[in-house]
């Protein structure tokens, strides 16, 4: 089944410049960027973005990395798209991902893990609307 997903390369992924190798993984695996762009969040934005974990341990240190440089975020299209930009990605914490993965290769710990992916198909509906409006939007026949 043809899916879309959110995809965004993290500040330390961006500033390790990988945005070219992740993007190659992505396409070279049957994934399609369809919109794409580098933005700076501000604290607020990314305490929006992340609005699902406020109140967990996490949540002030995971919204001042991502406020803390450029991120790249897309959205990807493919068959199963979802379940495929999370096996790339391989788990959260890089230590726990298989080898090959994104994270395996180049993350450094479970926060600081180069890559997100959306986890379900309403996830990833609300998170694509997140950052892009219909225009932006670039399907490929």
């Amino acid at each position: 089944m043809k899916q879309r997903t959110l995809s965004i390369i993290k500040p330390d992924g961006v500033r390790k410049n990988l945005i070219g190798e992740v993007i190659k993984r992505f396409e070279q695996n049957g994934l399609t960027p369809i919109a794409m762009k580098m933005l700076h969040l501000t604290k607020a934005e990314a305490e929006g973005f992340y609005a699902v974990h406020k109140g967990k341990p996490f949540f002030e240190s995971l919204t001042t990395f991502m406020s803390s440089g450029p991120i790249v975020v897309m959205i990807l299209e493919g068959e199963n798209a979802i379940d495929l930009n999370r096996t790339l990605m391989g788990a959260t914490n890089p230590s726990e991902a298989d080898e090959g993965t994104i994270r395996r290769q180049y993350a450094d710990n479970i926060e600081q893990n180069i890559v997100h992916g959306s986890d379900a198909p309403e996830t990833a509906a609300t998170e694509i609307a997140y950052f892009f409006n219909a225009l932006e939007v670039c399907p490929r026949p």
